[in-house]
């Protein structure tokens, strides 16, 4: 009890001193002293998320009390956030997952791609690859994609091979089959607007600071060809230099074929679910081309649709606990980072580094930023941390030394979610694989690096070709 006590302390005194940290720098000419205790909260905010004294949203909630106890925000701006259509967004995401998850429509995807093509170990894990791949064009709560539909069956799977992770069997298949899934779903969240929550913040802010609009359509078509590569490269790059014992897994399709018999036929629900899923998608996908419909009353709608059928009920809703968390993080933080936004201090810290890659080429400033943002991810245990706190300043500094303005929004909003790939805290579904106990630390860290270095070749050669042939530098 003292250790965990001393740890906490040690947590709170991370906290306080990055906030004293910034409190007490000299304010820069220009700067009105709220903004800068703005700017001293955030920071601490930020570092809360990481450390953790309390969970990322009990310290999100107490950063946007402090913007008002310490005066740096009025009430109804500190709170403000939260009539954000972004953030409400999100939250209808995590409400379309329980839908997915309650009506059992996710799980017979998955156990129809594992029945057609998991004879093998390595078709095995592009089924459930293929799985995410298919539920992130509609979902875009990777934790619940991946913790609740794609996982208990990838652990099914394995205990039918006789594969766990306490008795040294997890090399069997466990280790190989945990590793590939959770470095695809880094690529497939960057494939897709939808595939991670933090992709919405991405097109706000790419929008309000450089003034690149980031729809459905446009995110995945500049996407989908760097993707596709990267889904093949990586697995195979883990396949030959982590393989696993089993290569060969005929009892998965069986195990498939007696999980699909237990659910029975496809009932009304599973129907009315894809029907919404895909009417949502088609929506999305048409906005500004068909219809002016903002994205989140579009997800509410098709949550409106699931209340009127009966496929969900409010209780479910108000019993999802993650989706209310993530809806605390999500407003008081991007609501921080949009006052930040409007202080200055970001045009302050853009012309500084601008500075230190004076007489360099645009190129050569531009891959050394880019890389020091994707690298300092390895610092940050939460996608939506690491950009609100880098992603505008980043833009603005590259932008200022000349990088094209689409180029560099595309490879800092696919970036944000690549990196992730790194650790086993990069983003929510890390955790969920890494703590089922099959990978060790430095196996996870050691093919998160090269993953991290196949995806960046890929993605910042394969992708600047294919940008420039969309037009988008």
């Amino acid at each position: 009890m003292k250790t965990e006590q001393s740890k906490t302390w040690w947590r709170w005194l991370a906290v306080a001193a990055s906030a004293l940290a910034i409190a007490f720098i000299p304010v820069p000419e220009g700067i009105r002293r709220e903004s800068w205790t703005l700017l001293a909260i955030f920071i601490a905010t930020i570092v809360g998320s990481i450390v953790q004294p309390l969970t990322g949203s009990a310290m999100v909630l107490l950063g946007v009390v402090a913007t008002v106890l310490f005066g740096a925000l009025e009430p109804k701006d500190a709170l403000k956030g939260y009539s954000e259509p972004v953030v409400w967004l999100v939250l209808a995401a995590f409400f379309l997952s329980v839908g997915m998850i309650k009506t059992g429509l996710g799980r017979r995807i998955a156990l129809l791609f594992v029945r057609a093509i998991g004879r093998k170990t390595i078709g095995l894990g592009y089924a459930l690859v293929a799985t995410d791949f298919v539920l992130a064009s509609m979902i875009p709560s990777n934790g619940a994609r991946n913790g609740g539909v794609i996982l208990p069956i990838a652990q099914g799977v394995c205990e039918t091979y006789d594969s766990r992770p306490d008795d040294g069997t997890a090399g069997k298949l466990g280790t190989f089959l945990m590793n590939l899934l959770y470095q695809c779903d880094i690529i497939i969240c960057a494939t897709f607007l939808t595939g991670q929550a933090s992709n919405l913040i991405i097109a706000k802010l790419a929008k309000e600071t450089a003034g690149i609009e980031l729809s459905y359509a446009s995110w995945f078509a500049a996407a989908i060809v760097p993707s596709l590569i990267s889904l093949v490269a990586v697995p195979f790059l883990i396949y030959k230099f982590f393989p696993p014992e089993i290569k060969e897994t005929p009892e998965a399709p069986k195990f498939a074929s007696n999980e699909l018999v237990k659910l029975g036929s496809i009932t009304r629900h599973e129907i009315i679910m894809l029907a919404v899923l895909l009417a949502v998608v088609f929506l999305w996908a048409t906005k500004d081309y068909l219809h002016k419909f903002d994205t989140a009353i579009v997800a509410l709608f098709g949550i409106a649709v699931l209340l009127f059928a009966k496929v969900i009920e409010w209780r479910d809703l108000m019993g999802e606990k993650n989706a209310w968390s993530v809806f605390i993080w999500y407003g008081g933080l991007v609501n921080m980072a949009t006052f930040l936004g409007e202080t200055g201090i970001t045009k302050i810290f853009a012309d500084r580094m601008a500075g230190m890659t004076a007489g360099m080429t645009w190129t050569f400033a531009l891959a050394i930023l880019i890389l020091v943002y994707f690298y300092s991810h390895y610092f940050f245990a939460s996608i939506t941390a690491h950009v609100l706190a880098m992603f505008v300043p980043f833009l603005a500094v590259t932008i200022g030394v000349g990088a094209p303005a689409g180029l560099t929004v595309l490879l800092l909003a696919y970036f944000s979610n690549l990196n992730a790939g790194l650790t086993h805290y990069g983003t929510t579904p890390a955790p969920i694989y890494f703590g089922t106990g099959y990978v060790k630390q430095k196996n996870w860290w050691t093919i998160g690096l090269l993953a991290s270095i196949v995806n960046v070749l890929i993605w910042s050669i394969v992708g600047l070709f294919w940008w420039k042939i969309l037009g988008w530098w």
